[in-house]
Parts: structure tokens; sequence; C-alpha cells
């Protein structure tokens, strides 16, 4: 497979704690709609290209790693580009993306509504076939997405509120961080305020609506904001996504509230599992999605537009990710080549479940 990355873009092991994860995640995916795949067949190889967000974001990076693998197996041409969290960028990559005839084009993190207007109108203009990962609020095909693939994001904001409600504190005060340029983060947040208000000792303090590109430079004076205002009541803070955890220990310790407990509802990030296997951070868990599988679901989601068949119906479970649920686990080495998934779809790709008969 040829690929061109980024400057900085870096291959990685995924780590034990993380294959863990995505193998509790496989073994309890779920389907609600076509599972099979266009038959095992000689294919013309593929040009795709891979737009990311911002390859900051632990996920989003993940994503890729599982998609460009995918690609590998499948004998596609993969061309990556990175938006660096601006809007414009990512319009200027995706545009250079249709003008280079890229037959697919995934979008990486940002919402299909930032690139809609920018697909081609005329008649009988070639169109790429598009599938996005977070592009859209909810799992499945969009009318300009084959598939975006997720797990339910509110699924994900109840499962980080099920570990707030269980906590053994008198009274619970709650912050969320969001980031409200994204809809499946503003489905989180409105998730979670929900489930919240149903808990009778718990309150929502806030929601902080901070741009994740920003986090790491404004965490550390939006934490002093919130302690100013709401001192002892704050007990935890909930964010959609691993990055604002980044930045949450240092301040919060700095001012004597290393007892703020912090819980993200996403995405599983290899630095927040790090962290939170130590036992040692305010970051108490994460809400992991299957990113590895979530990769190759976008390949094969590809495929079947390709072959004029409609997208999987495929929807991955996510998974609460703790220190108990670490610390439990074996160092042991080569999980990730054991995970089913890669079995799964190289048999349904190929019929053989070793892998593609392709020399």
């Amino acid at each position: 497979m040829n690929v061109r990355r980024p400057a900085g873009l870096r291959r990685r092991t995924l780590s034990v704690a993380v294959v863990a994860g995505l193998a509790l995640a496989a073994a309890a995916q779920a389907s609600s709609g076509p599972t099979a795949s266009p038959g095992a067949s000689k294919e013309a190889p593929r040009r795709v290209t891979f737009i990311a967000q911002d390859f900051r974001n632990g996920g989003i990076a993940a994503v890729f790693r599982g998609f460009e693998e995918a690609c590998r197996e499948l004998g596609w041409t993969l061309t990556v580009s990175n938006g660096n969290g601006e809007r414009a960028k990512v319009r200027a990559h995706f545009e250079r993306a249709v003008a280079s005839s890229a037959e697919g084009i995934v979008l990486g993190g940002f919402n299909e509504t930032d690139i809609a207007d920018l697909m081609p109108t005329e008649a009988g203009a070639a169109k790429p076939m598009l599938v996005g990962w977070h592009a859209a609020a909810r799992p499945g095909a969009t009318p300009l997405l084959q598939a975006n693939v997720t797990t339910e994001p509110a699924a994900v904001a109840e499962k980080a509120v099920e570990l707030v409600v269980q906590s053994e504190r008198a009274r619970v005060g709650v912050v969320i961080f969001s980031d409200s340029r994204f809809e499946i983060a503003n489905v989180k947040t409105r998730r979670m305020v929900e489930v919240l208000q149903r808990c009778a000792r718990c309150e929502v303090l806030g929601v902080e609506d901070m741009p994740i590109s920003d986090a790491s430079r404004a965490m550390p004076a939006a934490l002093t904001r919130l302690q100013q205002r709401h001192g002892a009541r704050w007990t935890h803070v909930l964010a959609i996504n691993d990055v604002y955890m980044d930045s949450l220990s240092f301040p919060l310790r700095a001012m004597g509230r290393s007892d703020i407990v912090g819980i993200a509802a996403g995405d599983g990030s290899r630095t927040a599992l790090s962290r939170i296997r130590s036992g040692r951070s305010m970051q108490f868990a994460t809400i992991a999605e299957p990113t590895g599988l979530q990769g190759w679901q976008l390949a094969d989601e590809l495929r079947r537009g390709f072959a004029g068949q409609p997208p999987s119906g495929r929807v991955a479970q996510p998974v609460a990710v703790t220190t108990a649920l670490l610390q439990g686990l074996s160092a042991t080495a080569g999980i990730d080549d054991a995970l089913s998934y890669r079995e799964t779809y190289r048999l349904e790709w190929f019929g053989a479940p070793g892998g593609s008969p392709r020399p």
C-alpha cells in the first residue's frame, strides 16, 4: 500500500490497555442492519484520502492507524492530511482531495456540514464516496455519507454519568467541558445533563464550551475561574474528550483541589489510558471507543459503497475503562494480533480469515 503521511505523524504500536478495550468492545459489537459484505473477488485498487480534523486528538490518530492497516490489506493507495484543528484547512484539504479525483474520502472527526458545499454538483461530475468518523451526530448513513462510524454518543454519555452517580459523596457537583462546534459533542453534553438532572444528589454547575484544540492553553484559567465560582460544591469534571483531561491535574492540584474526579465521555486516548492505569491521576475513567475496529469499519463501509452495497449497520459498543480494569489486565504481548475483528473482515473481504489472497 502506498501512503503519504503529514509531518509529525508516526506509526506506533497500540498499547495493551488500548488493545484490551478494543477486545471488549469488539466482543460487544452490535449490528442493527445488513452485515454481509460484497463477496470475495479480485477488485481494482482504490485511491482514498483520510482528512483528520486534528491529529492531536488521540481518537482520530488511533482510528487513522486502524484505517491505514485495513487499506494495506486491501491494496489501496492512501493519502492523509491534517487540518490541525482549523476548519479552513480541513476545507482546503477536502477541495484538494476532490480535485485529485480521490475515489473515497474519510472525514476524520469533523462535521459533514463543514464540507457539504464543496461536493461537485455539475452534471456528470465524478463524486468521491464519503464516509466519516464522528462526522455526524449518529452512526449510519446520512444524505452525504455512505456511513458515519461512531458509537452511540448518548450511550457514551450515559456510561460516563453512571460513574459519577456511583460516587459515595453525599452531594455531587459537576462541570461539563464540551466543544459546541461538533454535533456529536452536543449530543453527549445534552444527554449528560439530562441523566444528571434525574439524580437527586447531583447538580450540574455549568457547561464550559471550550474548543478541543484550545484546551491545553485555556484550561488552567478556566479551572481557576470555576474554583472561585463554585468552591467545595464542585466535585467532578465530565468532558466529551480525553484532551480536556490532559491539562486537568496540575492546575487543580496547585489550587489544593486534588479531590476533584475527572471522567471523559470519549475516546480512550493512549495518554489517558496510561494515566488512568497509574491510579495517580485525577482522571478516574474514560469511555473508550474501539478505534482500531472503527478504522477497519471505515474501510469496509467504503468498500461497500464502491460495490453499490448498503452500509453495514454495525455499531460498536463503548467500554468504561477504569484503573481497576486496566490494572487487572495482563501485559501479554501479541494481543493486538489476536483480535477477532480483523479475522472477521478478512473473511468477508477475501474469503480467507488468515488474510488477503494477494501476493
